[in-house]
């Protein structure tokens, strides 16, 4: 399987920027790994254990229930973007990097398709100036478009331009939809099931 690859879901940035205006400034909560950035990192749960907008932990060794949060339902458009992923999702979260802050390099290891988890990006807010490097490699990501990435391999994020950038993030669970996506998208690559 490739460590990354664009997937054939293209949405609209302006309605996607649109509800991201609408989120609470109270709402955006520092990212819970503090050691694996420097600047301003924060996030909104969408979708986490127990309901909660301020719960950005995935939670995957607690054993809770995800449940949809009270943010999601204000947010029409953003639902039906996650809702166009038709498997079952963990964690679904708005990641803010804001400018000169930067994500250092490391790997999510529970995040691979051989544990059942992977993680797509749709960029909502994004310049030319953010780098992000998977295993080596600079990808380009544009706002509306939608990527699988394998972040069980090196990754960082570095955003030295002048705005925001904000991705809606969503972990989502391995089964026969999402291997045939990954499948199509890697053009007949991806490894059987």
């Amino acid at each position: 399987m490739k460590s990354h690859v664009r997937l054939p879901f293209t949405f609209d940035r302006t309605r996607l920027r649109r509800e991201l205006a609408e989120v609470p400034a109270e709402l955006w909560t520092p990212h819970f790994q503090p050691t694996y950035f420097e600047g301003d990192w924060s996030g909104v749960a969408l979708r986490s254990v127990g309901g909660s907008e301020t719960r950005l932990f995935p939670h995957r060794k607690a054993g809770g229930v995800y449940v949809d949060t009270p943010l999601l339902a204000r947010c029409p458009y953003i639902r039906r973007v996650v809702e166009t992923f038709a498997c079952d999702k963990e964690c679904v979260r708005l990641l803010r990097l804001s400018p000169g802050a930067r994500i250092l390099e490391h790997c999510d290891e529970k995040l691979n398709r051989e544990r059942g988890v992977v993680r797509v990006h749709v960029p909502v807010l994004t310049n030319p100036d953010v780098d992000f490097v998977l295993n080596g490699e600079r990808v380009s990501m544009r706002a509306g478009e939608s990527w699988y990435l394998d972040l069980a391999l090196p990754h960082r994020v570095e955003n030295r331009g002048r705005s925001d950038r904000v991705h809606l993030v969503i972990d989502c669970c391995i089964d026969e939809w999402v291997d045939a996506l990954l499948l199509e998208a890697a053009g007949g690559s991806a490894a059987p099931s």
